[in-house]
Parts: C-alpha cells; structure tokens; sequence
C-alpha cells in the first residue's frame, strides 16, 4: 500500500547540526496548513487503492495547533482511502508533549510517535542547541507512554565530540529502560551551511571522529541486540515486528506522495522534487500550481537506488529481484562486483541474497558507491545484450 509524507517546515529553535529544511518563525502555519490541504487534492489521483501509512515530519509537526492537524486529517480522510491499520505517526519533541497536547493528539488518528529526544543529559542538548531539556526529554516518554501511546520511536544521536563512551551507554540503558519498541540512532554528519559546519571551520568546535563513531555505533548494536532488537536498517532498532512501516516502505520502494516544501515523492517510475523555499511554496499553491520539479527515473537510477536501499537493511540484496526487474545482465555485473567484498568479509551471500556483515556495516556507504553502476556499465551491458 502507498504512503504519504507530509512535511511541516517549522522548528522553534535551529539545532546545530541540521540541514532540513525548516523555519524558526512560526509566523506563517496557518497558511502553509492551507497550502499542504490544497497540495493533497491536487496529488490526490496520483496513488491508487488503500493508503498503508502516513508519515508527518519535519521540522517539527507538533508545533501546529490541533486546529491547523485536524484540518490536514479531515482532507486526508475525506480524499484518500486510508487502511484501517494503516501506521500514522507524528514527529514530535519533547518539549511539546505537555498534557495538553497529548490530549490534543489523542484526539486525531495518529497512532505513532517519533519523538526526538537525541539524549538524556542536558550539556549535550545544550550543545545542539535543542530546545528542550533532560528532564523533558525523559518525562514526554513516560507521559505519552501513560496516554495511550504504546508504539513510541525515539531518536538518539551519537559521535559527537562531548558525548564519552559512558554516557552513550547511559543513553542506551535509558531508552531500553523506558520500553520503547523503536530507537533510531544516527552518528552525526557535518553538513554544509550548519552552524556546526561554520563553528569547525573557524576552530571554534572539534572535528568530528570517525573512531568515536565507529565504536559507538559497535556499542549500539551490541547493547541493543543483548536487550532483544533487531538491527533492521543501519540507523533503525526494533523490538521483533515493531519496524516503522512507512520507512520500511521507502527501502522497499513503494510509492508515496511528498507534500510540503523541500518533500519528495515517489511514483515507482519517477521522483518527484517539491521547492525547498516556503515563499515559492505558497505563492504557487495559492494559485493551485504544484511547486515541484520531475526526475525521470532511468534503469540505472532505480537500480542504484534499489542497491543503496535494500543494502542498508536487514533482508539485504535480491539477486533474483534485479534479474526480474532489470533483467540478468545487470544480477550478472552486480554478482561480479560484489565478489571483492564477499572476499573481504564485509558481505555475506546466501539463498540469493547480499547482506552486510556485522563489520560490514561500517562501511554501508562506501560499499554501496562501489556497487553502483554508471553509464559506462550501462554500454557495457548493452553490449553484452546484443550479443546474447
């Protein structure tokens, strides 16, 4: 079933190290709340049969006020058919989930949280510049837990230079400890046009350690497995059959529709690209004009990405799937390219399909670069084609 992910650009405070896109000033919710009704219709012909999940990001979701939500839930269920079981989930911070708002949100269809915590110890909240504290991020947990909200993820980040190997294992024992049955953890990245970009240029901050992250990511997948999750995709933790449906779809290559600035869609043939400019945003949509841009997919993009994607999960690789998809040229140049990394370790190969291995997976990027195959491959395999 197809997915939809909304995305709320708005945030009350910049972290640090983020490069979504997002504004601080909440001045113009209402008529991006509007915008993103109005982007629904004009996509709502775009995905066929039940709607299976519903995904709203950000930014931070959670600041719209249960007015500006319920009007985006009225459009979905009054245009999509969206399945009786379908996961619905909200990202939302810690700070925002007071009693309040809780009881706002009980009042809507959404049935999962994602909650960006990131840690439980103040100086490293401070250092990315969240927006809310310790205590907060601990008690939203526990409260959203006590009102009804079982199916909790939670996100934490590690390998930055203040967070000691101790408190990341106390990061660690206190989601377990919590009894949330999803936990995805994310080694930080320096993007460019970050505060934390600019603060490691001008010497201000310490680099980023490419050990520190490493065996924290080891420590991760350790304590984790030891507590009973499963290590589905690179970044994502789950108790058994507790995975974030819509993501999972994303690896899988389901389509979706992207609604909001800077959203993507996906329609099994072509990406779709929404403006990452909120103004642009609305100025278009104000005159029912869609602000995005189309990618053409070709068979060695959807290749690529199928081997970028699938790589990073536990259930790994289909030789078979390429064969049926692209045809067996192209599972005969992947089973040739990956034979370097069988030889190494870094990934095993069984019934027809290529997984990481435990070592592997600290080289999930790098090995997937090496799979991809370029428009040189793709005469190649034209060649061989014609010869057959």
């Amino acid at each position: 079933m197809a997915g939809i992910y909304i995305h709320i650009p708005f945030c009350k405070k910049a972290c640090t190290y983020c490069d979504f896109h997002f504004s601080t000033s909440l001045k113009y919710t209402e008529e991006m709340t509007d915008a993103i009704c109005r982007e629904l219709l004009l996509k709502k012909d775009r995905i066929s049969g039940q709607v299976g999940s519903i995904y709203l990001g950000g930014g931070t979701p959670s600041v719209l006020t249960a007015a500006q939500l319920n009007r985006i839930f009225d459009t979905l269920t009054q245009h999509f058919s969206i399945a009786s079981a379908a996961e619905i989930t909200i990202e939302t911070n810690p700070d925002d989930l007071n009693a309040s708002k809780l009881a706002e949100l009980k009042q809507l269809p959404v049935n999962r949280f994602s909650i960006g915590t990131q840690s439980f110890f103040d100086e490293d909240l401070r250092w990315m510049n969240r927006a809310h504290n310790a205590a907060e991020a601990e008690s939203s947990i526990k409260r959203s837990q006590d009102a009804g909200f079982e199916n909790l993820s939670i996100d934490l980040i590690y390998g930055y230079p203040i967070l000691t190997d101790q408190k990341w294992e106390q990061n660690i024992s206190t989601a377990i400890d919590l009894g949330v049955p999803h936990i995805s953890a994310y080694s930080l990245t320096v993007e460019p046009k970050t505060a934390l970009a600019a603060n490691i240029k001008k010497g201000r901050q310490i680099p980023i350690s490419d050990d520190q992250s490493a065996e924290q990511f080891q420590t991760l997948i350790r304590k984790l497995a030891l507590a009973g999750f499963e290590h589905y995709e690179i970044s994502n933790y789950a108790l058994p059959g507790r995975y974030a449906v819509h993501n999972t779809n994303y690896w899988r290559g389901i389509p979706y529709l992207g609604i909001g600035p800077s959203a993507h869609g996906f329609d099994g043939t072509n990406r779709y690209h929404n403006i990452a400019n909120n103004a642009i945003y609305l100025e278009k949509l104000d005159k029912n004009q869609l602000a995005e841009s189309v990618e053409e997919l070709s068979n060695l993009d959807r290749l690529n990405e199928y081997l970028m994607t699938s790589l990073r999960t536990m259930w790994g690789t289909d030789l078979e799937k390429i064969e049926r998809d692209f045809g067996k040229v192209y599972r005969e140049e992947t089973r040739f390219n990956i034979k370097p990394f069988l030889d190494n370790h870094w990934l095993n190969l069984e019934e027809n399909h290529f997984r990481l291995s435990p070592e592997g997976k600290l080289f999930a990027d790098h090995i997937a670069s090496e799979l991809f195959l370029i428009e040189e491959h793709e005469s190649i395999i034209r060649s061989k084609k014609q010869s057959e």
